[in-house]
């Protein structure tokens, strides 16, 4: 078994820092700690949670930079998305400091009984097992609602920000949020058997790809865990006939360009309709021509590194064998190790790997569709169901279709994106359970039904 774990920023190469693995004694510690916190904590009023969110909420506009920096020497992030994320991590303890009392409020209901309520009692300890490639944000959105409502957290962090994981750590508790109540682990895979064995783990939430979710989801269900599953995606950006180009442009190629391409939400296959094509393909492509390639500290670069080597060589196969089955490389497909250039690829039909697979990094496929018809079909012809945009000015026609995009999230000229105030999640090979707004925040709870007759 490795003693340890080492991080490297993948932009230049160098190594970061290296990490000793939890030894298996240290996490049955751990697990102690998490069980005997939770005794504490889960009786505290909802209004002390939500004090220390308003703890969290400032720490985290205090330490913005360093933690973005942090992020982008882990995970080559370019530096002015890593601040918006840190930012967006604020904005989310905002939500549930408004709102997080009237979700979790005992839920009157009529019945014969003298009194009879729904209450929201917490769970226990939820591990969360999250990706690399929005570092801070897939935690919070995990950690925020689900230590608000009284449980508390273990995370098993990808190891590649084994750095940012720790700095989440000291993060609550230094926003005061007691010793034990959120966790790192920084274990291998070969520990994750008897972690979900072991009965003070309660539920288990995964943010990553669907091979990951299958595994997770097998062991959690031989131990009746629960289990909330955010899994791939390689959602359609439809765009019709009459779509504003103009308006929407740099929208659209921020949907699959924006942390490299490397988004389970982002825009993989740009379904346009023939009379709009050559249009959209003329102007895209000037758009991403024009995106800076640049160290990913240089506030204005764009175009950085994608957070692994082994993660491009792997996007690169996929657009490798693409074009053997007959696509087209429009624009740019060169790569320098980590760093891939944001690549256009055309002629791409429904048995290539870019257009049946996810592609986790800056390659958009164009697909020609004949009109909103075939465009919606081809949309619905994947295994997941993570999100779906339309860009289109016929708005009050569009209604008629929304029923037919079997989607967690169905966005109208906008890119699909997380928002703290409506809930997120997918579908299919997407995986299950919602996170966010009210939905998240009552996923790791009893849902308990309570009948007094006096």
């Amino acid at each position: 078994m490795k003693k340890q774990v080492e991080t490297y920023n993948p932009y230049t190469g160098e190594k970061l820092k290296s990490y000793n693995f939890n030894s298996n004694s240290e996490v049955n510690s751990k697990l102690e700690t998490a069980n005997q916190t939770f005794n504490d904590w889960s009786n505290k009023p909802i209004a002390h949670r939500v004090k220390l969110l308003k703890n969290l909420a400032n720490l985290l506009e205090d330490n913005k930079q360093e933690y973005a920096n942090l992020m982008t020497e882990e995970m080559g992030k370019p530096i002015s998305q890593s601040i918006a994320e840190i930012e967006k991590c604020a904005t989310l303890c905002d939500f549930y400091i408004a709102n997080a009392e009237n979700f979790l409020a005992d839920q009157i209901i009529e019945t014969e009984a003298s009194e009879s309520f729904i209450s929201y009692d917490p769970l226990g300890a939820i591990l969360a097992i999250m990706p690399w490639n929005y570092p801070f944000w897939q935690v919070f959105r995990f950690a925020v609602p689900t230590l608000t409502a009284g449980n508390v957290g273990l995370l098993k962090h990808a190891s590649n920000v084994t750095g940012t994981a720790l700095a989440i750590q000291k993060l609550f508790t230094d926003a005061g949020y007691p010793e034990g109540c959120f966790q790192t682990l920084i274990i291998q895979h070969d520990q994750m058997d008897s972690l979900l064995e072991n009965d003070t783990i309660k539920a288990v939430t995964l943010t990553g790809s669907e091979k990951a979710g299958r595994s997770i989801a097998a062991l959690a269900g031989k131990n009746l865990k629960k289990t909330v599953l955010e899994l791939g995606g390689n959602n359609a950006c439809i765009v019709l006939d009459d779509a504003n180009l103009d308006k929407y442009i740099d929208t659209m190629v921020n949907a699959r360009m924006q942390n490299n391409g490397q988004s389970c939400i982002a825009a993989k296959r740009f379904i346009v309709t023939k009379n709009i094509y050559d249009t959209f393909l003329t102007t895209f492509t000037n758009k991403v021509k024009d995106l800076k390639q640049a160290n990913p500290k240089d506030y204005d670069a764009y175009s950085t590194s994608m957070a692994r080597e082994d993660l491009a060589k792997e996007l690169e196969e996929q657009v490798s064998k693409s074009l053997q089955l007959g696509a087209k490389v429009h624009y740019g497909n060169l790569r320098d190790k980590a760093k891939y250039q944001p690549t256009i690829i055309t002629d791409v039909t429904t048995d290539m790997p870019i257009f049946k697979e996810e592609t986790f990094g800056p390659v958009a496929a164009i697909i020609k569709a004949k009109d909103k018809t075939e465009a919606l079909n081809l949309a619905k012809n994947s295994r997941f169901g993570l999100g779906t945009m339309i860009f289109t000015e016929d708005i009050d026609n569009i209604y008629q279709d929304i029923s037919q995009i079997p989607d967690g999230a169905l966005f109208i000229n906008e890119m699909v994106k997380s928002d703290p105030r409506l809930p997120f999640g997918g579908t299919k090979a997407s995986g299950y359970g919602r996170e966010l707004s009210k939905e998240g925040i009552l996923e790791f709870v009893n849902t308990k039904t309570v009948y007094i007759n006096k």
